[in-house]
């Protein structure tokens, strides 16, 4: 079972020594190597990786590479093999324990983000622009009416896979690729994001997060949840925090 796994980075970092890890560059174009593969060589979109976030590395993979499985991780949140104790590099996913899942589903995802307060829209609404979401509904009902069900159904609901992570099998990949940069760089021509923040200007990295549940659900794709592992500390008192604080700008801005 031959599986590549694609790792997101834009600077030096630990990595899986794991042969199915790939450290990838993303946003390599016009950039000074740090020692990664980098994503601007063939078919590529490295050139938008400001705006594409990890997305540039995965259009790279998917053109360019050859492989059964293909992944994506980031360079600092990995899926994990479960274990609650232990140093988090030793509880990163081998690539054994990966052919193990992959017999069970062609697919693996990470485990979703339940909100429980907001829905998937509301939540997007908050943090960044709700034009984002209503215009790429407006693609979907143009370009893929048949996947509308499941986006309506996606956005009322609470839980979500995050990310842009997951495993798939090459076909599934081929599929599901072709159709998410056909979304995006529709949506790209359509969307006006001169005034964005550099954060919000992430958008087709941050629409992409809502597209895959959308393609999983229309396809009635198996798939596997998998834990994954975030490589540093987190300060939950501090996100929590930032979200009634976008919250609450976001509000007063709609008044």
């Amino acid at each position: 079972m031959d599986i590549k796994i694609i790792v997101a980075a834009h600077k030096k970092y630990w990595m899986p020594s794991d042969p199915v890890y790939m450290p990838v560059h993303v946003g390599a174009e016009g950039k000074e190597s740090i020692g990664y593969v980098p994503d601007d060589t063939g078919d590529n979109i490295s050139a938008k990786n400001a705006n594409y976030c990890e997305l540039t590395g995965l259009y790279w993979a998917w053109k360019n590479l050859d492989a059964d499985y293909i992944g994506l991780a980031h360079y600092r949140r990995h899926f994990s093999d479960g274990r609650l104790f232990g140093g988090k590099k030793e509880r990163v996913i081998t690539g054994k324990q990966l052919e193990q899942k992959l017999r069970e589903n062609d697919v693996l995802l990470p485990k979703p983000r339940n909100y429980w307060i907001e829905t998937n829209y509301s939540q997007y609404a908050h943090a960044h622009h709700a034009v984002d979401l209503d215009t790429a509904r407006e693609i979907i009902s143009e370009k893929y009416p048949d996947y509308l069900s499941a986006w309506d159904s996606s956005m009322k609901s609470t839980r979500g896979h995050r990310f842009n992570m997951f495993i798939m099998k090459r076909d599934k990949l081929d599929k599901y690729c072709e159709w998410l940069f056909d979304i995006l760089f529709e949506l790209e021509k359509r969307l006006n994001i001169s005034s964005y923040s550099k954060n919000d200007a992430r958008v087709f990295g941050f629409v992409s997060e809502r597209l895959l549940d959308i393609w999983i659900m229309t396809n009635h794709v198996g798939y596997t949840d998998m834990p994954y592992i975030f490589m540093e500390k987190q300060n939950w008192f501090v996100k929590g925090g930032n979200f009634i604080k976008r919250k609450l700008k976001r509000g007063k801005a709609s008044n």
